[in-house]
């Protein structure tokens, strides 16, 4: 699979020049998933809309992955940050990666 970063945001597009494949909802995200793979690097927003999986949706959805396929669907090179405004939903974005990475690495 080729290496690929995404942004997940409803609204905003990225503020970089850096080469971002902009996903819009977690479906859209999900879909680009099961074709290209897991990216190495993510960028999260938390709320995608009203009645809508969230950021932290997606971030639970791309560990699940990873443990149905035994660890080997996250690259090792894996990153990523979170720009959302509700500080709440940053945090258990974080929560949940940073929590999985650091035990995944201990595998």
């Amino acid at each position: 699979m080729n290496k690929y970063i995404m942004y997940l945001d409803d609204i905003r597009d990225p503020k970089t020049d850096r080469p971002w494949v902009v996903v819009r909802s977690v479906y859209e995200a999900l879909s680009y998933f099961a074709d290209n793979g897991c990216p190495i690097e993510i960028s999260f927003d938390h709320d995608l809309g009203d009645n809508v999986p969230s950021g932290f949706d997606l971030a639970k959805a791309l560990v699940e992955i990873d443990i149905n396929c035994t660890g080997t669907f996250i690259p090792k090179d894996f990153k990523f940050n979170v720009h959302s405004a509700n500080p709440v939903g940053a945090a258990n974005i974080s929560g949940i990666l940073d929590n999985y990475l650091k035990f995944k690495q201990n595998q």
